[in-house]
């Protein structure tokens, strides 16, 4: 502990998200080494277990004043005051009045945290996912099995069989699903171009915002990034939970239950946006997009299903008649010309880029 004690607090911020008159962040305290350089850079495997160990081996700060700053573009700045939880979390609700309107097209905008050390001062950048003003479709994507196979939440014995994976592979070794980021990036419309006048972004965002509901922990929040990185997927803010090696986490239940709360906050966050759902059939995604579908009439534009782990469970096969009598286009793996009307008949796309989603499904095999 006394080891844990001298090292020195830093923030890990992540990825919040916005509309005209809200917006969202989240980080965490943690008492670790400042990293350096690139963490998940490949130095051998013995590193690469030290490094993955080192994710879940910090020790986190309650009680820690954190202050987060927003410089809008008409020169005002706002303010905020946090102080961190238990587990060391400090989440930030900010209305935004007057309301701070969005550009046209989706982009990343930088934050700022500030907290005090005995070294003084200290400050880290976060970023903000602004969705344009134009936008009318979004993507929300499941992570574990569907882009990336996690191996960290199917329980203690999947965490067993797959510790290789989850301890001894960095980001840019994992296998990812084939054809992800062919589908993914197709689906995003492309990257937006970069305005020289924006400082501080670091990151792109694609034309379609795209958002992430995942039962990983928050431990890998830098990881997985690294890996969507490393693999040109499309980026956006993770929505993770908090972990602990006990049966309200571990539970299958639990999963879906985190899932559909994620999506309905995101649902609510933007009440005049209609959404995608990708997810695979490992981990209850069919049901819960079904009850999202049911909870959220005309706001599902389509649900994708990544197929591969055998026959469909009696629940899975409740939600997708749940999907299909209300009318939402639903893709299972195989299924082509849904594919394609979901496309035509929601309007994703039009002309070449149309054309081109549904030539890679076709193609590929699956929405991968």
């Amino acid at each position: 502990m006394p080891l844990f004690d001298r090292a020195s607090i830093r923030l890990q911020p992540y990825f919040g998200y916005r509309s005209e008159t809200r917006l969202t962040i989240a980080a965490r305290a943690l008492r670790a080494g400042t990293p350096r350089g690139d963490v998940f850079a490949p130095r051998g495997r013995l590193q690469a277990m030290r490094t993955m160990l080192a994710q879940f081996a910090s020790r986190e700060v309650p009680g820690l004043a954190v202050r987060l700053e927003l410089k809008r573009p008409d020169g005002a700045t706002i303010e905020r005051e946090g102080v961190t939880d238990q587990e060391g979390y400090v989440r930030f609700d900010v209305p935004l009045d007057p309301a701070w309107p969005l550009a046209r097209d989706p982009a990343w905008e930088v934050v700022c945290f500030h907290w005090l050390t005995a070294a003084g001062p200290q400050c880290a950048e976060g970023f903000v996912l602004a969705p344009g003003s134009t936008t009318q479709l979004a993507v929300i994507s499941d992570i574990d099995d569907t882009i990336v196979e996690t191996g960290i939440t199917g329980g203690p014995r999947a965490m067993l069989r797959n510790w290789r994976r989850v301890l001894a592979e960095l980001p840019d070794e994992r296998i990812a699903v084939p054809s992800a980021d062919v589908f993914f990036g197709a689906l995003g419309g492309g990257a937006v171009l970069a305005k020289p006048e924006v400082v501080g972004a670091r990151y792109a965002a694609t034309h379609r915002p795209f958002f992430y509901v995942s039962s990983s922990p928050w431990n890998l929040f830098s990881y997985l990034v690294a890996f969507q990185q490393s693999r040109n997927l499309p980026l956006g803010p993770l929505l993770l939970r908090d972990w602990g090696l006990n049966r309200a986490t571990l539970g299958s239940e639990s999963h879906g239950a985190h899932k559909r709360a994620a999506l309905d906050a995101l649902l609510g966050f933007y009440p005049h946006m209609r959404f995608a759902l990708i997810g695979d059939d490992t981990q209850g995604d069919l049901p819960a997009y079904a009850d999202t579908v049911l909870g959220h009439p005309g706001r599902i534009a389509a649900v994708f299903i990544r197929t591969g782990a055998g026959p469909l469970s009696p629940q899975e096969i409740a939600g997708r008649s749940t999907i299909e009598a209300a009318g939402v286009p639903l893709w299972l793996g195989d299924d082509y010309a849904t594919g394609d009307a979901f496309l035509r008949a929601n309007g994703i796309s039009t002309g070449g880029e149309t054309a081109q989603i549904v030539h890679t499904i076709q193609d590929k095999g699956t929405a991968k």
